[in-house]
């Protein structure tokens, strides 16, 4: 008989195809595969449409499409094209989902977390867009809420947006949890606020003292560039760079300011805003801060023994 009309058993049509018997068997059941007809004996038997039908078959299922989105398609009641594109919205939310997963579990491995941390950051992490604002929101409420700024500041506060996009990468997320679990901490909240009073210009009056170091960052350039050049943070080079900085400010007030900040770790939370908004941000200036509170250190120490 020719190949081509010849007629397999089941067993046949698994060793030409290459598949397991049982699942032909499923598939046939389903209706996916449907027979051409039995044997005397009883056997399924498949023509050549049949062999075509599971090559069909299996192209769909290795693409992750279910087998009953699959009959679908083969009786006629949905297009490939329709049940390709559902789909890939389903895959999509299971990568998202996925990233999610592995952010965390990342977090959880560079931490050493124990489980009652890991669920936190899992809860923190899968949180609705609408949770996670309403934890910004109420942070920036507490912190900038009672401040005595002008309007228009006080607007752009408000309209502030710190969001995950729809589809963060791991880093995002990663950073969002951190951001999280910070702006939730009452003594973060108790510190910021304090750092906002002493930084924070009022209307009417003159700016504060420290102000510059957070709202300009050339304060912070040239402080990084008088580390690289390894200037000496207690030498009459850097009371020079101080001074030039800062004019006739009262030292200790200038170190006040800077103090508030790098104990409430602001610069901490800015580089985490920045990843979680995926934003390009200027490096960590952490260690350049604590070198200008030294020098700023001494330039008080000395103003004291005028």
């Amino acid at each position: 008989m020719d190949d081509e009309i010849e007629l397999l058993t089941i067993g046949r049509l698994a060793r030409r195809t290459g598949l397991p018997v049982r699942t032909l068997r499923f598939w046939s059941d389903e209706g996916a595969v449907p027979t051409a007809g039995r044997s005397a004996g009883g056997y399924r038997l498949y023509d050549a449409a049949g062999v075509a039908r599971v090559e069909l078959v299996r192209t769909l299922r290795e693409l992750g499409l279910a087998l009953g989105d699959v009959c679908r398609v083969l009786d006629g009641s949905a297009t490939v094209a329709e049940v390709a594109t559902a789909h890939v919205a389903a895959l999509d939310t299971q990568i998202r989902a996925l990233k999610v997963s592995r952010a965390v579990l990342s977090t959880v491995s560079k931490r050493g977390s124990t489980a009652e941390e890991t669920a936190l950051m899992n809860r923190l992490a899968r949180l609705s867009a609408a949770e996670r604002m309403q934890i910004i929101d109420d942070f920036k409420e507490d912190v900038f809420g009672r401040l005595d700024i002008d309007p228009g500041q006080r607007d752009k506060i408000r309209d502030l947006r710190i969001e995950l996009p729809d589809d963060p990468a791991p880093e995002q997320v990663d950073a969002w949890i951190e951001l999280a679990e910070l702006v939730q901490d009452p003594g973060f909240r108790d510190r910021m606020r304090v750092f906002m009073e002493l930084n924070t210009p009022v209307p009417g009056r003159q700016p504060p003292p420290g102000a510059g170091i957070w709202w300009a960052r050339q304060i912070v350039g040239t402080v990084a560039k008088a580390r690289r050049d390894g200037v000496d943070p207690t030498g009459p080079v850097a009371a020079d760079l101080v001074a030039g900085m800062f004019g006739d400010a009262d030292p200790a007030a200038v170190l006040r300011s800077l103090e508030a900040g790098i104990d409430a770790g602001a610069e901490r939370y800015r580089l985490l805003v920045a990843r979680v908004r995926g934003q390009r941000s200027a490096p960590d200036a952490t260690e350049d801060l604590h070198w200008l509170a030294v020098a700023l250190r001494i330039a008080a120490g000395s103003s004291d023994h005028r």
